[in-house]
């Protein structure tokens, strides 16, 4: 554990999508078989980044996706992503879906690499190989020492919290859950008696606010850091639906500190609301969309993760990343300022401002309330 002087430090980040051609450039590639419209091999998409920014030597070693973000990975006390991939060597495809994502189970070392870190596991990607798939990746996590919430065995399970153990006796404590807006099916859903994921609806009430509230009231103890990881909305657009913010700030007013959005592939608004902050969406973190194109005004290639310092007071603050070869790079003083500019002029809405920290490498940015 970090001793961070006195505050914990929480390292968020959006998507990992692990399969596909991630999973085709690490030690232990799976099947590489697709069933999509125009891709039918997942090596297609090595091919695509290689097209775009020169080749590389494969296979790479488990630490080469994080790359650069590793020693921001270090500096916190636990590391939150959303794991979009089932983890599996099952070949059943989830039926009436056009993308599926699979990790080979060998290649767990990728997330092992930046241990303690904790999957979310509710999002539209986690049964892309059906039950039997959702059923290996849990084993297989469990079986690496990997915290996750958000899909089990039954109900139970996917509402389960992870917890995550601090250096100062505290916890931080995690839940995950997902919105039908995110293109989860229903049928996804956990019941009692049924494998799947927390699914809340199509769309976030305030009635499912406070369900999820009640089951975080249950699972902490004071002093305890309780954070919402939620998969909502469509893959595109900066757009905050008044459902979102509503059930987002419910979960504030209810003692929730920190609200973890994700599911479109680029950053969406960042709000502080009574102090706490608010991620609409963090964006993609390592996935294999380098050299696709069709929504270059996104900047799809630059990533962002957000480290939350926790104490008396919370202060968040924004690394800027970008994907080359397939692994993370500093973003370049443009890059970094489109993003930072980016955020600012989308988050205004939310009465939030970013301050720029000069001197910090690479550029580091805080967010407060106006």
């Amino acid at each position: 554990m970090i001793d961070n002087g006195g505050m914990a430090t929480v390292l968020l980040g959006g998507d990992v999508m692990l399969g596909r051609g991630m999973d085709q450039i690490l030690p232990h590639p799976g099947d590489p078989a697709l069933r999509e419209r125009y891709v039918d091999d997942a090596r297609t998409y090595v091919e695509l980044a290689e097209d775009a920014n020169g080749a590389f030597a494969r296979p790479v070693d488990f630490r080469a996706p994080w790359g650069a973000a590793l020693p921001f990975l270090a500096r916190a006390d636990v590391r939150l992503i959303n794991l979009e991939t089932a983890i599996t060597s099952d070949g059943t495809f989830a039926p009436a879906k056009g993308i599926h994502y699979r990790m080979h189970p060998d290649n767990v070392p990728v997330l092992t690499v930046i241990a303690p870190v904790v999957c979310a596991l509710a999002n539209n990607h986690v049964l892309d190989f059906g039950v039997h798939g959702l059923t290996d990746t849990v084993d297989t996590l469990d079986a690496a020492g990997i915290q996750h919430a958000g899909a089990g065995a039954d109900l139970d399970g996917a509402r389960a919290p992870a917890r995550a153990e601090l250096y100062d006796g505290r916890r931080v404590v995690i839940v995950s859950v997902a919105a039908g807006s995110s293109g989860v099916p229903e049928y996804w859903a956990a019941r009692r008696d049924r494998p799947g994921l927390w699914r809340i609806g199509e769309d976030p009430s305030i009635a499912a606010a406070d369900e999820v509230a009640e089951s975080v009231s249950a699972a902490t103890r004071e002093r305890d850091i309780a954070i919402v990881s939620i998969h909502w909305g469509p893959n595109w657009g900066y757009r905050v639906t008044p459902s979102e913010r509503r059930f987002a700030h419910r979960l504030i007013e209810a003692g929730v500190d920190v609200v973890h959005g994700h599911s479109a592939h680029h950053p969406r608004p960042i709000e502080i609301y009574r102090g706490k902050p608010i991620l609409y969406g963090c964006g993609d973190v390592v996935d294999d969309y380098e050299g696709i194109h069709g929504y270059e005004r996104y900047r799809t290639n630059l990533r962002l993760l957000f480290l939350v310092s926790v104490d008396s007071e919370v202060e968040l603050r924004m690394i800027p990343l970008r994907m080359r070869r397939m692994r993370l790079e500093p973003a370049g003083d443009d890059e970094s300022r489109w993003l930072c500019e980016t955020i600012a002029h989308i988050s205004r809405g939310f009465d939030t401002r970013v301050v720029a920290r000069p001197g910090e490498l690479p550029v580091v940015y805080r967010f407060a309330a106006r």
